[in-house]
């Protein structure tokens, strides 16, 4: 998908738009965006990644969780503008080419999730707890993953699957 524009930036009556190139799971996409465009919309509504969810919109859920340069940010509360030159990774970008990642695999062996909604945000925000190290304990998954809710109640579910990937079984802690 490219949606080029010819111009740097073009004022319009009541907006600013601007030419933005995102880099997005390891692809380039140069879009011509309204400068308040926040990257979870134009993940979704212009590159039609709709796997990052839209939540609660105000930052308190963590359904819209995405890596930017490997750190978790939450995309509802991220420019688009801003993640221009960064590297973003999305649930669909976080599988490698062997199959699911170990916390996707765990998720699945635990029934991490049930109605799935929050599940995406939830193994966004647990593959980069476990790259910054933040595994350790269950105390300690629960604290950084305390940004992530879960409508369902699969909390305890969601903890055992990040305890089982941080502990092995093929986890690569490269994003």
């Amino acid at each position: 998908m490219r949606d080029v524009a010819s111009e740097r930036d073009v004022d319009r009556p009541g907006t600013i738009e601007r030419v933005v190139t995102l880099d997005v799971n390891g692809r380039s996409y140069t879009l011509r965006l309204d400068t308040r465009v926040t990257l979870l919309d134009a993940l979704r509504d212009r590159l039609g990644l709709t796997g990052t969810k839209k939540g609660c919109d105000q930052g308190a859920c963590g359904a819209c969780t995405v890596h930017l340069d490997g750190r978790r940010v939450l995309a509802c509360l991220t420019l688009a503008a801003q993640a221009e030159g960064r590297a973003i990774t999305t649930i669909e970008g976080v599988a490698g080419t062997e199959g699911p990642h170990p916390v996707q695999r765990a998720f699945m062996d635990h029934d991490g999730f049930q109605c799935g909604f929050c599940t995406p945000g939830q193994i966004m925000s647990a593959v980069a707890l476990m790259a910054e190290g933040r595994a350790g304990s269950d105390e300690e998954i629960r604290e950084f993953m305390s940004g992530n809710l879960c409508r369902c109640g699969a909390y305890p579910n969601i903890v055992a699957a990040v305890r089982e990937a941080a502990s092995g079984g093929g986890y690569d802690a490269h994003l």
